[in-house]
Order: C-alpha cells, then sequence, then structure tokens
C-alpha cells in the first residue's frame, strides 16, 4: 500500500501542538475590519483549540500523514 499524502489545505489551517493538541485560527479577520471592534479583532487574532471530539482524529490523520 502506498504511503498517505498530507493534506495540504488542513496542513495550512491547522497544527499540532506539543501536548498533541489541534490548534486551529479564527476566521472573520480578513476582511471588512473598520465595523469590527477592537476587542473583537484582538480576541480573532488568538488561536483557538479544537474540541476534543472526532474532529480531532480526522484532522490529526490529515496533518501527519
Amino acid at each position: 500500500m502506498p504511503k498517505m499524502k498530507t493534506h495540504k489545505g488542513a496542513k495550512k489551517r491547522f497544527s499540532v501542538t506539543g501536548t498533541g493538541k489541534v490548534r486551529r485560527l479564527k476566521a472573520n479577520k480578513s476582511h471588512i475590519l473598520t465595523k469590527k471592534d477592537a476587542k473583537r479583532k484582538r480576541r480573532l487574532r488568538r488561536p483557538a483549540m479544537l474540541s476534543s471530539n472526532g474532529e480531532v482524529k480526522v484532522i490529526k490523520r490529515l496533518i501527519q500523514a
């Protein structure tokens, strides 16, 4: 069986932390920023962790292939 390739789209969007959690960036930070207040934009800058449901297993398989 051939090697599984890394999913390039997932590789650009997600990263795995040292403890094994999956980190993602938040949406709504690319355009139409004038109507969003500074507090909201500051919160959007910070990365979020994926909740520990079935998605984490799928994403790890896509990026660590």
